[in-house]
């Protein structure tokens, strides 16, 4: 996945939600200019930002690889 397939996820997901860009930006905590980059594919958006605009808009990333199920593995063996 690229930064123009995040940004069409976000746009898509903010707009069915019905929030404006300000808005979504409010409850993010973050400023309207970098809700706008990320919008349109920007890729040197902060992951923290980015990360609490996924949130406000109930986005959950999953990572997918054939090595999760060790990494998962190894986690739990090391709690």
């Amino acid at each position: 996945m690229n930064a123009q397939q995040f940004a069409q996820i976000v746009l898509f997901h903010r707009k069915k939600s019905g929030m404006s860009r300000e808005a979504c930006a409010r409850l993010a905590g973050v400023g309207k200019t970098v809700l706008y980059d990320i919008e349109h594919g920007k890729s040197s958006v902060q992951l923290d930002t980015f990360m609490k605009v996924l949130n406000v808009l109930n986005i959950k990333l999953q990572f997918s690889s054939p090595l999760m199920a060790v990494f998962e593995f190894e986690q739990t063996a090391s709690k």
